[in-house]
């Protein structure tokens, strides 16, 4: 390899320069450490990945100044490629080397007259850039172009809407146009009906004045008449309501002779005091009994509790929960029990507030024991029993209710919800209950 030339009237191209920085950085990585110079001992020791960004610039240098170092990156390119530095020793270039690496292969090895194969390769760098650039160029004039063209298309879009728009209200102007005219006219015959209402009522107050003693004396006369009228109006109110104060009495009177009846009534035949409610003629299973067990229950969300609140409002609701439905829906971390325990508190805190009519069931099954509940006041618990499920059980208190009570089914299972609706009760999602229960 030749070492004529030392020097380079202009700097390495950009990108020549970057290629061979990237090489030396590979090479130096595999270099043994005695043979490292010392200016880069420090950069050997970098990742390679960031040996050749980092160092790039004492790594050029080092080249430049360095022959055995750059011997033996000329070296390593001679074994990657040795047809073009064979080429090139011979003092020619392969008509298809990418001019980067020619300069690199002649700036490393110095054959005879490499400062003008490099100035060739820049030559052809500075060339293939123009070509690039004159390629963009032309890029961004046809999209330019293209852009022009929307424009105009849009211009004569928007032209054209304009021109509609004027053509409409070109048409308005000219309705409004119409419009006044028949205004201005009805405005003159509005105004000579006045003229002549005017005339009229000049002659109706000349006749009035002519006339005015006769008519103050007949005044006085319908004023009298008016005068006894109100006065027997008067004594016909207090007569009437006279009159409705006696019937009012009477009915109060009817009224408590009739409770007194049924209470004496029903202490002889020895009727229960507590009134039997078509809720309790389901057959189910009762708490404490065996064969009890959850079946899982699909669940919906919903944020709005305003719909339970306002059904809570109506009188005598017979509201109907889906137990186990609403439990996995709110806590179905706890075990069964404890999902129980915790709903039928909320439910009593909820009747206390209410003294609403609550019924809560349950999924039943058959267990070796009883499952302990503790219904609180004012709650009804049902289980269903064996081979009967909840769904059931809850349709069939739905139609033991009489037609036209107010009923609502707190479950988020679809199934129910549609069933029940069609029943004439109002399904309510099980999120709406486990929101008011935790305001309660």
């Amino acid at each position: 390899m030749s070492s004529a030339g030392e020097g380079l009237s202009r700097p390495l191209p950009e990108q020549v320069r970057l290629h061979v920085v990237e090489l030396a950085a590979q090479i130096l990585g595999s270099m043994p450490a005695a043979s490292v110079p010392p200016p880069l001992r420090n950069i050997a020791k970098f990742d390679p990945r960031k040996r050749a960004k980092l160092g790039g610039t004492p790594i050029a240098a080092q080249l430049e100044n360095d022959k055995e170092f750059r011997e033996v990156v000329a070296e390593a390119l001679a074994a990657g490629w040795p047809e073009l530095v064979a080429g090139l020793a011979e003092g020619s270039v392969p008509p298809a080397a990418e001019p980067v690496m020619v300069a690199a292969a002649a700036y490393l090895t110095r054959p005879p007259g490499w400062e003008e194969m490099i100035e060739t390769a820049r030559t052809d760098i500075e060339r293939s850039a123009a070509v690039a650039e004159g390629s963009a160029l032309e890029q961004t004039l046809l999209r330019l172009r293209e852009q022009l063209a929307a424009q105009k298309t849009s211009a004569k879009e928007e032209s054209d809407r304009l021109r509609e728009q004027l053509k409409a209200a070109r048409g308005e102007i000219s309705d409004l146009r119409r419009k006044l005219h028949d205004a201005r006219e009805r405005a003159k015959t509005a105004e000579a009906r006045a003229a002549a209402m005017e005339e009229a009522a000049q002659e109706a107050r000349t006749a009035a004045a002519s006339a005015g003693s006769a008519g103050e004396s007949e005044l006085r006369r319908l004023r009298e008449r008016l005068a006894d009228s109100e006065r027997q109006l008067e004594a016909t109110r207090r007569a009437a309501r006279e009159g409705r104060s006696v019937e009012d009495t009477k009915v109060r009177m009817l009224l408590d002779a009739l409770q007194d009846a049924a209470s004496g009534l029903r202490r002889e035949l020895a009727l229960p005091s507590s009134i039997v409610r078509p809720a309790d003629s389901v057959a189910s299973v009762t708490p404490g009994s065996p064969g009890v067990r959850a079946v899982p229950a699909r669940a919906l969300a919903d944020d709005d509790p305003a719909l339970l609140d306002q059904l809570l409002t109506l009188p005598q609701i017979h509201v109907i929960v889906d137990g186990y439905n609403v439990t996995k829906t709110g806590y179905g971390t706890l075990t069964l029990a404890d999902q129980r325990n915790r709903l039928l508190t909320g439910l009593g805190a909820l009747y206390a507030q209410t003294r609403t009519e609550l019924t809560c069931v349950f999924d039943g099954a058959e267990l070796n024991g009883p499952v302990p509940v503790s219904a609180p006041r004012g709650v009804r618990v049902l289980f269903s029993a064996p081979g009967q499920i909840a769904d059931d059980l809850i349709r069939q208190l739905v139609r033991a209710e009489p037609v036209g009570r107010a009923l609502a089914v707190v479950s988020s299972d679809r199934e129910v919800a549609e069933s029940v609706r069609r029943m004439g009760a109002r399904p309510v999602p099980a999120g709406l209950l486990l929101k008011r229960l935790g305001r309660a």
